[in-house]
């Protein structure tokens, strides 16, 4: 058996656009400010995406979905992560396991962690733990100005 352990992050500034809706691990935080990116913004499923595309070496969301493209504006990031978990897999990987810290002042994750939670395990194939942690007021993300996430994950290769 192989193991590969990787690291994913990403950051998001809030949105002045009140078009946009903010989509955090796939759920949709009604009347919260919305975060500003190419896609849906949804800086948890992102940092997830560049924690399984490292481990296996396949390089970073960007180069797989470059916010040039048209074709990933407003792009839902599940559906993106579901594609990343596919091309891992062709390589041969599975998912162990995904843990995500998310630095937030706003919103207050933990109403809505377990349906976070099971969204992103439903597209990885595995277990993926949540957690919240605020800035404690300390540079931009004290400030609420956007949102950070790092995730880890560990993935699997049965010997052939």
């Amino acid at each position: 058996m192989e193991l590969r352990v990787g690291n994913g992050f990403d950051i998001h500034v809030f949105s002045d656009d009140a078009s946009r809706k903010l989509v955090l691990a796939g759920v949709h935080f009604e009347g919260e400010t919305a975060l500003e990116g190419h896609s849906d913004a949804d800086v948890v499923s992102h940092a997830v995406a560049e924690a399984l595309l490292g481990a296996v070496g396949l390089g970073d969301l960007g180069s797989h979905f470059p916010d040039t493209d048209e074709r990933f504006r407003g792009a839902d990031s599940l559906v993106l992560l579901a594609e990343v978990v596919a091309e891992i897999q062709r390589e041969g990987w599975s998912v162990s396991n995904v843990d995500c810290s998310v630095v937030a002042e706003r919103p207050k994750l933990a109403p809505r962690r377990e349906e976070m939670q099971q969204r992103l395990g439903a597209v990885v194939g595995a277990p993926v733990s949540v957690k919240g942690r605020r800035a404690e007021g300390v540079g931009a993300l004290g400030r609420s100005e956007g949102i950070v996430c790092l995730a880890s994950a560990l993935l699997v290769r049965e010997d052939s």
